[in-house]
């Protein structure tokens, strides 16, 4: 019996084999990917578009902080640390300058004065310089300073005066020479070791001076003056000044324009001056003898002639003013002044100071590193931090001179 055929369409099929299914998986991932890849890509630029921002800001961030380092390091750091000048190996930073200039600020203002920061950070540079070089010439000068004159110095400047007829007790005395000293150093920011070794700087200087001051002849030739001096800032023209003093007379006009400064009184009558009192001015009063040329390269120098008496000088410029001088007698020996004879050995310590300055710096035992930027530094660096100091009733009762060189 045949057998009917069964259709076609009716057979069932085969299950796919696992090749066609493993094809039929990664088209349907592919596809996926292929539908998810524009989100995907958005994301993925989106994440390095913000590591690139997290870059950028990190290195500006770097950038910034590597300024403020640099800024900080030659503005805070650096500058105390830089040497401003030496003596021998006895080194002194920009630093130590600040400091001293900050202390002689506090003494002077303790003492009712004032510094004058346009002229101060060079000039106490050179006042620290000095007193290093006297301090290691001293043995060789025959100069010698002990603590006991040290204390006796001290004392002078802070110890209570008895009232007059008055008996104290000496316990009390010493009570309120120790509060008073202790304010001193308080209100000054200072040590006492630090203040003790200014003292001794001091005390030094003041044997240098007695030295030359005994070395003054007693009856030295002398001129008799009087002046002019005009500050810079003084509205008086000093060329039409001079032209007053041809008509009128010189006391009047001296106290209608002139600015004494110590020397001279309201008339400007100075006194009898000895040659090297006022160095600046020698020239004028006593003259200058012809000099040849010093070296290959030095410049010979012409005689001045001295201003003849009664002859009225033209205006002179010096740094401490604009002075006319008028000659009114010598020069003659005479006995000298002592407010002069004191003068004249001022200018002498200061003649010694300028040659062992020159001295050493030719020989490279003295060194100065100071320029116009480091100035700028120290006078600011002082202006910040200005001590507040307030005036005791009794000050400088032993009269020593703490407040500068």
């Amino acid at each position: 019996m045949a057998l009917s055929r069964q259709r076609r369409g009716n057979v069932p099929e085969a299950p796919p084999s696992p090749q066609r299914r493993r094809r039929n998986r990664r088209r349907g991932e592919a596809e996926e990917v292929s539908a998810q890849s524009p989100v995907r890509t958005r994301a993925t630029e989106e994440r390095r578009r913000q590591r690139l921002a997290i870059t950028i800001g990190a290195m500006l961030i770097l950038m910034i902080i590597a300024i403020v380092a640099v800024g900080y390091y030659r503005e805070f750091w650096e500058p105390p640390r830089v040497m401003a000048g030496e003596v021998r190996g006895v080194r002194f930073t920009m630093g130590d300058l600040v400091e001293r200039i900050r202390v002689l600020q506090g003494i002077n203002r303790y003492q009712g004065g004032f510094v004058d920061l346009s002229v101060v950070p060079f000039q106490y540079l050179q006042d620290k310089l000095n007193a290093e070089i006297l301090l290691q010439a001293a043995p060789g000068l025959g100069i010698t300073v002990t603590a006991e004159d040290i204390d006796e110095a001290v004392k002078r400047q802070f110890y209570p005066k008895a009232p007059e007829g008055q008996q104290v007790d000496p316990n009390q005395l010493e009570q309120e020479f120790n509060n008073q000293y202790t304010n001193f150093l308080t209100q000054v920011r200072l040590e006492e070791p630090e203040y003790r070794a200014m003292v001794s700087e001091q005390l030094h200087r003041a044997h240098l001076t007695g030295m030359f001051a005994a070395s003054i002849p007693e009856m030295p030739p002398q001129a008799e003056v009087e002046w002019v001096r005009m500050d810079f800032q003084a509205e008086a023209d000093p060329v039409e000044v001079r032209k007053r003093l041809d008509d009128e007379e010189f006391a009047a006009v001296a106290a209608e324009v002139g600015a004494p400064e110590g020397f001279a009184d309201f008339t400007g009558y100075v006194g009898w001056v000895p040659e090297g009192a006022f160095p600046d001015l020698d020239h004028v009063i006593f003259g200058e003898e012809a000099q040849p040329a010093a070296g290959e390269e030095g410049e010979a120098k012409e005689a001045i002639e001295p201003l003849a008496v009664g002859a009225i000088s033209d205006p002179i410029f010096l740094q401490d003013g604009i002075f006319i001088v008028h000659k009114l007698a010598g020069p003659e020996e005479r006995e000298l002044d002592p407010v002069m004879h004191f003068k004249l050995s001022q200018e002498l310590v200061n003649e010694w100071r300028d040659e062992q300055l020159q001295r050493g710096s030719k020989g490279g035992w003295v060194k100065i590193n100071f320029d116009s930027h480091r100035y700028a530094w120290v006078a600011d660096q002082v202006r910040l931090t200005a001590p507040r100091v307030e005036r005791p009733e009794q000050q400088n009762q032993g009269g020593f001179p703490v407040g500068g060189q």
